[in-house]
């Protein structure tokens, strides 16, 4: 069975479709998925679908590239995190690549949400693009990882070097690819998986972006991550039911879901 550990399908053009979407996933033997919050205002919508689908989890997070949002407290994210449903913080981090300027508020924000990472004893969902010598330091500033007393968490959508993948690991980090690790053009990230210990990975999809091939171009979906563990089984050269079975037992050890 697979596991998609980060998905948006609260997303409309997703919900919509909420029927087709379990069906697609019982249909492919994806067993779980867990719902991504990217701001306050759509949380509720989330946390709607993971109580009403037991399938279904969900976190709760202000992503960093949401500029005009209600900006979150340490208290506001351990209020909405208080539900069995919700086992994760995130998605939170810093992108310096879509914005400019000054972006100190964007690292304040990661640092609320490491902070109520800590507090609530829930793993981080961390998004880093163009940006990963800060979210490192400020991980390691702030505690983040169990080696400095912290929940652990997970870089999701990873599309860095091995050396920012070694650095979060050693914080007891796991590594989550997407559909991009089956792009033709990812050489640098297809090389970074095949060192990756699958002890330490993730799968996910991202949806509804990033399909993987041969469904690039298309809206992706929570069924689709099957393709992301057997591009990583091809990868790797090992049987595609261990990346299945390692992939799902991270998560449920991860996200402390019992199974």
């Amino acid at each position: 069975m697979y596991i998609d550990s980060h998905c948006h399908i609260n997303f409309p053009e997703l919900a919509a479709r909420m029927p087709a979407i379990l069906g697609k996933m019982e249909e492919n033997k994806v067993t779980h998925a867990l719902c991504v919050s990217c701001d306050l205002p759509t949380f509720p919508d989330i946390l709607q679908i993971a109580e009403q689908y037991p399938h279904i989890y969900a976190s709760v997070g202000v992503h960093p590239d949401y500029e005009d949002t209600p900006e979150p407290t340490v208290d506001d994210l351990i209020r909405l995190a208080n539900s069995p449903r919700i086992v994760a913080i995130g998605e939170t981090g810093l992108d310096y690549y879509r914005l400019e300027g000054d972006l100190e508020w964007q690292r304040e924000r990661f640092r609320t949400h490491i902070r109520a990472s800590r507090a609530t004893g829930k793993p981080l969902i961390i998004h880093t693009r163009a940006a990963s010598e800060d979210t490192i330091r400020i991980m390691r500033e702030e505690g983040a990882g169990t080696d400095a007393g912290g929940a652990a968490g997970v870089m999701h959508c990873f599309t860095e070097s091995l050396e920012v993948a070694r650095a979060a690991m050693e914080m007891g980090f796991y590594i989550s690819f997407s559909g991009i690790v089956t792009f033709k053009s990812a050489r640098d990230l297809q090389a970074v998986a095949r060192e990756v210990p699958l002890e330490y990975m993730l799968i996910e999809t991202d949806s509804p972006y990033l399909a993987p091939v041969p469904f690039r171009g298309k809206m992706n979906e929570p069924g689709l991550v099957r393709h992301v563990a057997e591009y990583i089984a091809t990868l790797k050269n090992v049987p595609l039911e261990q990346v299945a079975q390692q992939t799902t037992e991270n998560f449920f050890k991860l996200f402390k879901i019992a199974h």
